[in-house]
This record gives structure tokens, sequence and C-alpha cells, in this order.
């Protein structure tokens, strides 16, 4: 652990600790330019998207994603089974460079989401000599239900592109957490770029496209590939489960419940007055890499398990009760008399009862990037997660889960970021336009 990277905190209990205990509960492995382009085109498979793109949330009939909308889409967009998630830093200092890209970036991300080209004829319509203006490798699939959404980091905000202003007054960097291994490397970065697909190659496909635009104006900070989602972000979705074995979101913000979107998830005018207003109706967006320690859990006994989670690993029910989906009990005794979840389990410190009603968009998956060269998997939970406003939800939420969460002795915290996520585009509307203004 680096020093400077943690507060000091209470000492967290040791898992053996708390195996005496009846309980622990478990809502879920937590905290845990080119060119401008025409937008007309040949698309991959499918043609342009049909009307009605104004609701993020579901997919049209050739299983595409609407683009525009009130709010981005890949927020409450149903979630997908895959995902590719990139920081950048821009590296140059020119605001209309960024500007541009923003707008190029628009037209090629609106193209790709119905299954069409970054370009026109992107692959190989420009001829044998001229560089082809799309990779290729997404050329005869279907749309796959791609969402990309963008969002742009507090460093953003300096004093190179005129923004400093149109900062929100919440977007700034999280503080250090108790037990943070993180590595610069790994955290941070001007913007954002979140792809989820159902298909992985085309997920990839928009990432490398994207960053392909931006060569000179644009560098990658840090990657990560993700897999078998680990939240639902809709009734329709089944529960996944994590790394660990455990459902993971249970008690998730879905799609359908627009008052808890509205509380706990947009960004409400009220809150971005000035010239920061832009971002009504956006999000923010925290994004934590947990390397979780498989080696060493998969050698723990069940109940010790079930114990620091607080809930049943096949069912997903609390403990002391029966089904996924009963109503947490938190003086439900155990067999031997005691609480059947403890104070210090996951589920516990994560829930809205005891964080001041404190909830979260969770969008979160698994990830295995190899071996760490001492024969140990490189692998965990990649949790990101929307929320109206990050250090009033967020960071309340993971100063309890360090402190206290048995489970920290099972994972760690190796990247950090945050960024704020602007509200949907809506008629002829370009990311460019929309952070910088009208000129």
């Amino acid at each position: 652990m680096r020093p400077a990277e943690h507060e000091q905190g209470e000492a967290r209990p040791s898992r053996r600790g708390v195996v005496g205990l009846s309980g622990a509960l478990a809502a879920g492995l937590l905290t845990g330019a080119g060119a401008t382009y025409a937008a007309t085109a040949a698309p991959r498979s499918s043609g342009p998207p049909s009307a009605g793109r104004g609701s993020p949330e579901g997919t049209d009939p050739s299983g595409s994603v609407p683009f525009r909308g009130v709010h981005q889409a890949g927020i409450v967009t149903a979630a997908q089974d895959r995902m590719h998630f990139v920081a950048l830093d821009v590296v140059s200092d020119d605001p209309q460079r960024l500007r541009d890209l923003l707008k190029a970036w628009t037209i090629a991300a609106e193209r790709m989401t119905y299954g069409a080209e970054a370009a026109p004829g992107g692959a190989v319509g420009g001829g044998p000599w001229d560089v082809p203006e799309d990779t290729g490798e997404a050329l005869g699939l279907p749309p796959s239900a791609l969402s990309i959404t963008i969002g742009y980091g507090p460093s953003l905000f300096d004093s190179r592109f005129g923004l400093a202003d149109r900062r929100p007054a919440a977007l700034r960097e999280l503080p250090a957490f108790l037990g943070d291994d993180l590595d610069p490397a790994r955290s941070g970065g001007d913007l954002c770029i979140q792809a989820c697909a159902n298909d992985p190659q085309v997920a990839v496909h928009a990432v490398r496209n994207l960053i392909r635009m931006g060569l000179g104006t644009v560098s990658v900070r840090w990657s990560q590939l993700g897999f078998g989602r680990t939240s639902a972000t809709s009734r329709a979705q089944q529960t996944p489960r994590n790394l660990f074995g455990f459902k993971d979101g249970t008690a998730n913000i879905m799609a359908e419940d627009t008052a808890a979107l509205d509380t706990h998830v947009w960004i409400a005018p009220a809150d971005v007055p000035g010239p920061a207003a832009w971002a009504a109706g956006g999000s923010y967006l925290v994004a934590r890499r947990i390397r979780m320690h498989i080696e060493v859990w998969d050698r723990t006994p069940l109940r010790e398990q079930e114990v620091i989670f607080g809930r049943g690993k096949l069912e997903g029910q609390p403990l002391g009760q029966k089904a996924e989906r009963d109503i947490i009990d938190f003086a439900a005794p155990g067999p031997d008399g005691q609480p059947a979840i403890a104070d210090v389990a996951h589920v516990a410190l994560a829930h809205e009862s005891n964080l001041g009603g404190v909830r979260i968009l969770r969008r979160g998956y698994n990830f295995t990037d190899g071996s760490d060269g001492q024969g140990h998997l490189d692998a965990g939970l990649f949790f990101v997660a929307f929320m109206r406003d990050a250090h009033r939800q967020f960071v309340p939420m993971q100063r309890a889960l360090a402190s206290k969460d048995v489970l920290n002795e099972y994972i760690e915290h190796t990247g950090s970021a945050l960024f704020v996520c602007p509200p949907g585009l809506s008629g002829e509307q370009d990311w460019g336009t929309q952070l910088f203004g009208r000129a």
C-alpha cells in the first residue's frame, strides 16, 4: 500500500473476527481527429436507426440502441454483456482542435451504434492508396446493442481550453480511501469513452476507431476490457454474479424507477447553475478497478463467504430470509440468536438504510487481465457507477466500506477515476458544441 494514497481510519476487522457473527448483507461487490465525417453511409450490416430515438433504455428492432435522447445511452440502457472502457488525455492545447474532434466523434459514434462503419465506405471505399477511415474488424457484424458514452474528468477543466468556468462544482477529484493501492497509470484522465455491446468485437471496434480519429489530439491513458456484467439495470434482467460467485446488484436502481433516477442519478438544473448548466441531465461516473484475490477466496469455506457478503451463495437471499428479493431485516436472528447479518458485512455497510438513504446506479463488469507474474490471476471487478453527486453518494459509501468491510481482506482498489457524463444530444447537436457552447 502506498502510504500517501490512503487516509487514516478505523482499523478493519479481520474476516475471522466476523465469522463468529451471524451475517452480512450483499447488494453486490462494491466499492469494489480527425476530419468531420458525413452522417450518411452504407452500414456494416443494418440501415440507419428507425424513428423513436428518444428512449435510451431499449433497442430498436434492428438491435441498435438509440444514440440521441434526453440522457446518454449506456447509463440506464439494459446492461450489455461486454464493455471496453478507455480514459484519455488531451495532448493538444488547441481548444478548436478538441472541439472539432468531439464533433467528429459524435458523427462516428452515432453511425457505429446503428451498425455503420465509422465513416462512409471507411474500410475500403477510399481505394488502395488511402488510409482507411474504418478499421474493418466489425464489417458484417450487427449493432449488438452498442452504446457509446462520453465523460469528462476534472483535469479537462484547467486553463488549457477556456472551460474552467464550465466545470460543475461536484466535478473534483475523489479523496483517498483507506486501503487504496492506486496505480496512477490506471487512474484519472481528461475524458473517457465507455462502449458496451453484446459482442466484444463491436465494443472494441468502437473505441479503436474513436482513438484512431483522435491521433495527435488525444492519447490513451489507460483502458479496461470487461465481460460478464455484474449489474442489472432493468427489471427484465436477471441478477448476474461476480467472480466470487455471488449475485451482484440485487438492490440496484433500475431503469423503470424514474423517481429514483431523478433523485439519485441525474444531475438536476439546481446542481449546476450558471455556465455549468450544460451538465444538467447528465450524471457522474465513478470507475474503480478492484483486484480480487481469487486464489485466497477459493480456499475460504462457504459459510464464511456467505457471512462476509450477508447473502446465500446459491439463491442470493439475505441471510435470515428465503428469496433473493426478500426485504432485508437487519434484526432477523441467525441460528445462534445473534443478528443473521453482521453490521460489518458488505451489504450492511453498503445498504441505503445505513447510509442516510444514499443510492447509486451500478454498471460494473468482471475482468481477467492474465496473471500478475507471481502465479496469481489478475482478475476482479471493474466497478462503474453513475450518480447525481459522487462526493455525497459514493464517498460516504466507500469510506464506510473501506474502514469496516471484511471483504477488504480479499480485494484491493488499484485504479480510480471520476468523470461527468453530459446529458443526451438532441437534434443535430454534437459533443463539441455541448461542451464548449456555441461560438
